[in-house]
């Protein structure tokens, strides 16, 4: 028997772990032994029914999976293989991965950079790939170190802290986007204290989310050379109006909300570009692109600052913590 954060409906007013039967884990390429997945922002709204992210029902939660090959029809993939799975519609279309069990396509499998482990993926997760991403959309654009700072809002986050550890590790100067400051610019806990510490963000390089939480002017003091946004809503709007000419805003969340209730005057006046980072059905050489650079930024332990792991019945209390903003950095969810 397999335990899983299950919704039978969508009505429901949050996920179940339920047992089911391992025949229900079938029907695809590869099956995997999961040995971790995480808690995305995605995942804490799913889990706990705050927005409609499945599509379908039921559903088996979790947008990654990282675990080990226990049946194959895939030569690629074969029996013993630690691989991962993030995204590709995991817990909104397909099953996910906060089960003990995922049955997945091979197309859908992604390795683990070489000498890492099926734990550092799961750290990192959607979340850390789509940093990635956002960070390659930068270069790409492209914007250099010398053009000056990049925002980051929602820096306490996953995608936050895993931006700006990768632009910090290119030569970027970051400053971040936050909720967990007070009005003095200094940390509202510990935690937070000893978060920010390990980002090398100071009280100059911080700045409290609610500057930029409501409407704004069409057009600002021209501030960043380039942002990386988590939050949607206002903050998208008046991040953009705060972009240097011929900027990038890579957009990749909506934490705040996805209204977008903004000026085309940065985009026609100042030539700025508004990127979508969208994850879920990147190509494998673009996957594979990103996940090299985080393994290059970030050895095996130098995530261990932003983790926390939890076994798979806490999910969904963990979610709650999530969606407070009580939790810096990633969740990691021991499958085992």
């Amino acid at each position: 028997m397999i335990r899983a954060w299950i919704s039978r409906t969508a009505e429901q007013a949050q996920a179940e772990m339920e047992t089911l039967d391992e025949s229900e884990f079938a029907g695809q390429d590869v099956v995997l032994k999961l040995h971790y997945s995480c808690l995305n922002y995605k995942d804490a709204l799913a889990l706990t029914h705050t927005a409609p992210i499945a599509r379908k029902y039921p559903m088996v939660h979790g947008i990654d999976a990282v675990g080990e090959v226990i049946e194959s029809n895939s030569d690629q993939w074969p029996v013993g293989t630690v691989c991962q799975v993030n995204d590709w519609g995991l817990g909104e279309t397909h099953w996910g991965g906060l089960a003990e069990r995922a049955s997945v396509p091979a197309q859908w499998i992604s390795p683990i950079p070489e000498g890492r482990s099926a734990r550092w993926a799961a750290a990192l997760g959607t979340a850390g790939y789509t940093a990635a991403l956002c960070v390659m959309a930068l270069q790409d654009h492209p914007v250099k170190p010398e053009d000056g700072p990049v925002l980051v809002t929602g820096v306490s986050g996953g995608v936050g802290t895993v931006a700006c550890l990768l632009l910090q590790h290119l030569g970027y100067e970051v400053v971040g986007l936050t909720g967990s400051i007070d009005a003095m610019g200094e940390p509202v806990s510990e935690s937070a204290a000893k978060h920010f510490e390990r980002l090398q963000l100071g009280s100059t390089h911080l700045i409290h989310r609610e500057s930029m939480s409501r409407p704004g002017k069409p057009l600002q003091k021209e501030q960043f050379a380039a942002v990386v946004d988590s939050v949607g809503s206002h903050t998208l709007v008046n991040a953009c109006a705060q972009t240097k000419y011929g900027g990038v805003v890579a957009a990749c969340g909506l934490a705040q909300g996805m209204d977008f209730q903004g000026s085309v005057a940065p985009f026609i006046l100042r030539g700025i570009t508004l990127r979508g980072i969208n994850c879920v059905y990147r190509t494998h050489a673009e996957r594979d692109r990103a996940w090299g650079m985080l393994a290059q930024a970030l050895n095996e332990y130098d995530l261990d600052f932003m983790i926390k792991e939890v076994r798979l019945a806490q999910a969904l209390e963990s979610a709650r913590l999530v969606l407070a903003n009580q939790l810096q950095g990633r969740v990691v969810v021991n499958c085992a």
